[in-house]
């Protein structure tokens, strides 16, 4: 086995161009922790908030990347065997300690999910978490039930796609928007049953066409369209918020009485490798394998062209998850 390693680095936030790609000492695993020798990684908007300086509690150099799939090249631990198909996320990857943009990446066991599959590694390295993300928005965030209506604000990024998998997978009404017209095909292809165009005036146009309003909604865009997603959710409704593709998080001047509607419940969710159980990721790789279900990806990038699909990413090129394999 090699002692080094390749890696993406940022020495500091800037530009894309800030990405540089050197070599590091491959990272030893203690107890408890598990070495993964990585395949693929998909790219994330929370690492393109770091990358500008919008993170907190990240220190430099750092080496990118909330998620990775790959294989477990050591576990002295004896949590996982040398060679198991795996996916980790979150708990401080890519910000606490050094994370996914690597060939090898070294994490707490707890963060580590098995799986096993045939599919190709730029697809298996799309699924980890944007499916944590859309299952635990769905679950810990709405709680929502089979038959109900959602409403999906973003849903042609990557977690917006899969939400509306998840969601369809159990027989709900998915209304989900795009601000690009031309998008469209690529949700009603996924089956969303009311695409919405959105003009700022999403609320408006969910109730024209479900005049009570929607069961749940899941804003992935960010604080400045919450109030109008709120807007959309009928009597006793629960919208969750969840993304931030719009790099604004803050609302200013907040008044819980003049923003929530009467009745209708807000939540939050950011999640962690624990709301994705192994079960639901082998389920959900399964039904790609059997063509069931799909896995929305909008690009597959190589390692050595992380600084075009971080461009990709930060400027919205296509519907679905960007992908970097290793």
């Amino acid at each position: 086995m090699p002692t080094t390693m390749r890696a993406i680095v940022l020495d500091s936030p800037g530009a894309a161009e800030a990405l540089t790609i050197r070599e590091l000492p491959i990272p030893t695993p203690e107890p408890g922790w598990v070495l993964i020798r990585v395949k693929a990684f998909g790219l994330n908007r929370s690492e393109l908030h770091t990358r500008l300086g919008l993170a907190d509690g990240v220190t430099f150099p750092r080496v990118l990347g909330i998620e990775a799939t790959g294989v477990v090249e050591s576990a002295p631990g004896g949590e996982f065997a040398v060679g198991q198909q795996v996916a980790a996320m979150m708990g401080g990857m890519g910000r606490q300690f050094d994370g996914g943009y690597a060939e090898f990446t070294c994490v707490p066991a707890a963060q580590v999910i098995p799986f096993s599959s045939d599919l190709d590694w730029a697809t298996l390295g799309a699924v980890p978490e944007m499916l944590q993300t859309a299952y635990g928005s769905l679950t810990v965030g709405l709680d929502a039930q089979p038959g109900s209506s959602l409403l999906i604000r973003g849903g042609t990024s990557g977690v917006g796609m899969a939400a509306a998998i998840l969601a369809k997978q159990r027989g709900m009404t998915v209304f989900s928007t795009t601000r690009d017209g031309s998008r469209a095909a690529a949700l009603t292809a996924i089956g969303v049953d009311h695409v919405i165009v959105d003009d700022g005036a999403v609320a408006r146009q969910v109730r024209e066409i479900a005049p009570k309003g929607v069961d749940g909604a899941i804003e992935l865009v960010g604080a400045g369209t919450l109030q109008d997603t709120l807007q959309a959710i009928g009597y006793q409704g629960v919208g969750v918020m969840t993304g931030m593709l719009s790099n604004t998080w803050i609302i200013p001047d907040f008044y819980p009485n003049g923003f929530i509607p009467q009745s209708v419940r807000l939540t939050g969710y950011s999640g962690d490798a624990s709301d994705l159980p192994a079960a639901v990721l082998q389920d959900y790789l399964d039904a790609v394998a059997a063509g069931t279900a799909v896995v929305p990806i909008g690009g597959v990038f190589a390692f050595d062209d992380i600084v075009a699909a971080h461009r990709a990413m930060e400027f919205g090129t296509a519907p679905g998850k960007l992908v970097v394999t290793v």
